[in-house]
């Protein structure tokens, strides 16, 4: 696991309440504090991080977002982005193999801390930006109005943070710089023009259009493709020239920055493995009938599954009633899962 994984585990466990925050065991803590405490941190990160509380917040909802879209994208896969619990990692020591699951890691969490940031830029909860102002000078067909969300100034706050623990002369930081940039570019590409009409009758004689973040869900279903077709990539060294990535394979197309690249081949993920937090796959619910990833074939990775039948309780018949609540009937029913042996 890299360094920046590491403090943003730590920035994950902090939840922000109305003054300071709360640490692991309920005591309260200043932002500055919290800050400070991140000795894996560059001066500069510990400088950024310790503006204010609400920068500090904005890095914390980053981390929690991105760990929430990869379990999300792999709720269904083999390696499900989820750790064994108490053990000091969100994803586990998976990170320690140069896989695409790592690319994966890596580019989510740029482009949620990237989302994050902007987000909180539009809402006026950040001193050092606001609304996006260059993109008024942009001719255009219709006029740009609102507030347009200051992509730019998000991507290069994730830049700054998360590329300074990465070193571009080992194949490792080349890895992982290349696929932070992929994931803030994912989002960047993915970015939102909303317009208003305005005008007698509805004649839309104006038309006002502002800029403004995609739903992360898009962005980390974006990067699943990506992942799926990520390059297989090895260091090449010439002299007198800086070390770059280059695909394995000569006959694929060229790299381009939006692709995800690694290094090493993944890991077994049927199996448990302690050393590296890999849970495996025995218990898992499978899906009968698919013959996707999520069925019981190929999650079960080959070991069979068996079935159970649960007696489950549900709301059902809702109905709403005036005035205003809605009231439902508790209905009893049978469920078939099947799990993985």
């Amino acid at each position: 696991m890299t360094k920046y994984h590491r403090i943003i585990l730590q920035l994950g466990t902090y939840l922000p309440p109305s003054i300071g925050f709360l640490d692991t065991n309920g005591n309260s803590k200043s932002h500055n504090d919290v800050c400070q405490s991140f000795r894996e941190l560059t001066n500069d990160q510990r400088r950024i991080c310790s503006r204010s509380q609400k920068i500090l917040t904005a890095i914390s909802q980053g981390a929690r977002i991105g760990l929430e879209e990869c379990q999300h994208q792999f709720k269904n896969s083999r390696w499900n982005c989820t750790a064994p619990p108490n053990t000091p990692s969100l994803y586990g020591n998976v990170m320690s193999i140069k896989s695409r699951e790592t690319a994966y890691i890596h580019a989510i969490n740029s482009a949620a801390l990237a989302w994050s940031i902007t987000r909180a830029c539009s809402r006026g909860e950040l001193d050092d930006c606001a609304c996006d102002s260059n993109i008024r000078k942009k001719p255009r067909k219709w006029q740009w109005g609102g507030c347009s969300e200051d992509i730019n100034y998000g991507v290069g706050f994730s830049r700054r943070f998360t590329d300074a623990q990465e070193s571009n002369s080992s194949a490792a930081g080349l890895m992982n710089l290349h696929n932070n940039e992929a994931g803030r570019r994912a989002l960047r590409a993915r970015m939102q023009r909303v317009c208003k009409c305005h005008g007698m009758s509805g004649s839309c004689s104006l038309r006002v259009c502002w800029r403004r973040l995609p739903p992360m869900r898009v962005v980390s279903e974006a990067l699943g493709s990506l992942y799926d077709g990520a390059s297989h990539v090895k260091l090449v060294q010439r002299d007198g020239r800086p070390a770059k990535l280059r695909r394995r394979d000569p006959d694929h197309k060229k790299l381009i920055k939006s692709d995800l690249v690694y290094l090493e081949d993944s890991p077994d993920y049927c199996e448990v493995n302690t050393e590296l937090g890999i849970l495996g796959t025995r218990g898992r619910i499978c899906n009968r009938t698919s013959h996707g990833i999520d069925g019981c074939r190929l999650l079960c990775c080959g070991r069979g599954y068996q079935t159970r039948i649960r007696q489950v309780e549900e709301k059902c018949n809702c109905q709403f009633v005036w005035c205003c609540r809605v009231k439902c009937q508790m209905c009893s029913h049978t469920r078939e899962e099947h799990l993985c042996n």
